[in-house]
């Protein structure tokens, strides 16, 4: 396997990112939806104008895994949180996403991202990280739970007109 490189996104990196989050998405989660309600959050939520819209805002920060010049993962980190409600620290950042391509999970990539993301966090003066993770995807949960994240509440996720059931997990930086 190639070398792994990371780096902060640009905006000319959006239709890569929009392709990846996609491709992401319904590789891991496609077959939980009625096609309509996949459509809809697809177009919401990885449109190359979201995505646009999301990279602009100051209170993103989007970090690129590429091999041999590819995007082979990404990871969005907010430094405010979505779930205010559950915030044990003063100043609370989520990770929003870490997706990998379809056939790059393993070797590193996730670690990579997530040490970046925790980095940052620390960096901007976070005491706490917050992140939800789809209630089945137990992969994702023992991966987190490797970093010190525990659930702290149950939270829901809108994928058009669908509701998941998803876990909010924490930990304290």
């Amino acid at each position: 396997m190639t070398a792994l490189s990371l780096r902060p996104a640009t905006i000319a990196d959006v239709p890569a990112l929009a392709r990846l989050g996609r491709d992401s998405f319904v590789a891991k989660f496609g077959s939980l939806y009625r096609a309509e309600d996949l459509a809809t959050f697809l177009e919401e939520a990885y449109s190359e104008a979201a995505i646009a819209t999301e990279l602009a805002d100051p209170s993103r920060r989007f970090q690129l895994a590429e091999r041999d010049g590819a995007l082979a993962a990404y990871c969005k980190l907010s430094l405010t949180c979505s779930f205010p409600e559950y915030a044990r620290g003063q100043h609370v950042v989520e990770l929003k996403q870490l997706y990998t391509a379809p056939g790059e999970t393993g070797g590193g990539i996730g670690t990579a991202l997530m040490n970046w993301a925790m980095s940052v966090a620390v960096a901007d003066g976070a005491d706490e990280m917050q992140l939800s993770v789809y209630s089945d995807n137990h992969d994702a949960q023992r991966f987190y739970a490797r970093y010190g994240f525990n659930r702290v509440a149950d939270v829901t996720f809108k994928v058009g007109n669908h509701i998941d059931a998803e876990f909010l997990f924490a930990r304290m930086l």
